[in-house]
């Protein structure tokens, strides 16, 4: 049975997601891991079962035996070590955003069509399981055409310090930590149209909030909180070359009464929410209809859309197929996130060819 052999940079948090998934994958197999903390990347490669360690990517790339890559590092490195992959001949998962500008994100595409070599942007809201049946449902014409949709996720206390508060290595706050999820899977369900203008507001209003007490968040490994630079709260509205449009707002931190997370979609026909469950409302014999699919999870499963969003990079990678969430994918992104930032910046609309 052949097996793809994995090398995982970056040994964070969200690498546990990603080695979890390979271990239990019987097409794969994790040959090495490699972090600029060399003890925390023996401990990752002692439980997974790594046999090689590094510390310098460079060095696990020029590994002849590896075959593929999961990138779990800080955003502002992403395109740099991604190219750097494709180059020596690795496929490649990007965790997301793929970059943290445009630019950054067209060579990544250039090196993809240079190389041949295969890239999946880790969105990983597209594999999970509500998402897959909501998908049929759209593709079958349940909803009609989507001209609307709306999402957000809110966090009155939630800026998690450390690298995410750091714009140098992040790249930004809630619009590239939780709008690429938002944006994302409506644009996705949409069926992904160009994007024709952004207009955007972020605001650096209320910092991280470190004075608050008794109320417990998730903090980074690396959290400071004297430092953050990054922005409190986004929202935006994005227009689409087929007449569709997209509103969201994100928060790490806001003076809100509860946590809000929501995605709703709205069509000639249908509509339907995905967050904070999956849900849909259709119309039948002049009779408004609210149905809820009965499946075994409505909500979104975070280990299991991360064991399909890996399996389906291992089945790319082994069968030649092309990936759910492609390079060109993450470049439109990029135009959307960082067109917030600049409509923000410019007090005016962002509009794109």
């Amino acid at each position: 049975m052949e097996r793809l052999k994995i090398g995982v940079i970056g040994t964070g948090s969200i690498s546990d997601l990603h080695l979890g998934a390979y271990q239990k994958n019987e097409h794969a197999t994790i040959l090495a891991v490699c972090d600029l903390n060399e003890q925390r990347a023996k401990e990752k490669a002692e439980k997974y079962g790594a046999s090689r360690v590094y510390t310098d990517y460079r060095a696990l790339l020029a590994d002849p035996e590896i075959d593929a890559v999961s990138i779990c590092t800080w955003n502002h490195s992403h395109a740099e070590i991604s190219i750097a992959a494709l180059n020596a001949g690795k496929h490649v998962l990007v965790e997301k955003p793929l970059s943290v500008t445009v630019e950054e994100a067209i060579r990544v595409e250039e090196a993809v069509e240079k190389t041949g070599r295969l890239l999946q942007v880790g969105f990983v809201r597209r594999y999970a399981a509500n998402t897959r049946i909501l998908k049929q449902f759209i593709d079958a014409g349940d909803l009609g055409e989507i001209y609307y949709a709306k999402a957000s996720c809110l966090r009155r206390l939630g800026n998690p310090g450390g690298w995410f508060a750091d714009k140098v290595r992040s790249g930004g706050g809630p619009v590239l930590d939780l709008g690429v999820h938002m944006i994302d899977i409506c644009w996705y369900l949409m069926g992904c149209p160009k994007v024709k203008s952004v207009t955007g507001n972020t605001y650096h209003k209320l910092g991280n909030r470190a004075n608050v007490q008794n109320l417990s968040f998730y903090r980074a490994a690396d959290y400071d909180a004297s430092k953050n630079t990054v922005e409190d709260l986004a929202n935006a509205l994005i227009r689409f070359d087929n007449g569709a449009s997209l509103m969201v707002d994100v928060s790490f931190t806001l003076h809100a009464k509860q946590d809000e997370i929501s995605v709703k979609l709205y069509g000639e026909k249908g509509g339907a929410e995905i967050e904070p469950e999956l849900f849909l409302v259709s119309e039948k014999h002049n009779t408004i209809l609210n149905m809820t699919p009965q499946v075994d999870n409505l909500k979104f499963d975070f280990v299991e859309a991360f064991e399909s969003e890996i399996d389906h990079f291992v089945d790319c990678c082994l069968n030649g197929r092309e990936p759910l969430s492609p390079v060109q994918h993450g470049v439109e992104l990029m135009k959307m996130l960082c067109g917030i930032y600049e409509s923000s910046e410019k007090g005016k609309e962002i509009c794109f060819d």
